[in-house]
């Protein structure tokens, strides 16, 4: 690993954390920090996933809970996180954007 409860958006770009390597029930927990702790600061957060090369249900069951509470947007998913979230559904419910930049400018 690697890299380092309201839906209100609170004015200003949100922060982008951008990880990189395997995400799975033991590498998470840094992650979930960071992202709480954006979330807490800012109401929600900016994922660069590019990096991402693996993630298991633990770290898709993050970003889903993470989702429900905070204005989670995710950018330039990896193939291997495109194809997860594809065969779970979860590319329907999550924000997936293509850019870094598409996901802060989107509403």
């Amino acid at each position: 690993m690697t890299t380092l409860d309201s839906r209100g958006h609170r004015p200003g770009p949100l922060p982008v954390i951008s990880p990189r390597g395997e995400f799975d029930l033991d590498s998470l927990p840094p992650l979930k920090a960071q992202i709480d702790a954006a979330v807490a600061a800012h109401g929600g957060v900016v994922l660069d996933a590019g990096g991402i090369t693996f993630a298991d249900s633990s770290f898709l069951g993050l970003l889903l809970a993470s989702h429900q509470h905070a204005d989670l947007r995710i950018a330039a998913p990896s193939s291997t996180l495109a194809r997860l979230f594809s065969v779970v559904g979860a590319d329907t419910v999550l924000r997936i954007h293509p850019t870094v930049q598409d996901a802060l400018s989107a509403a």
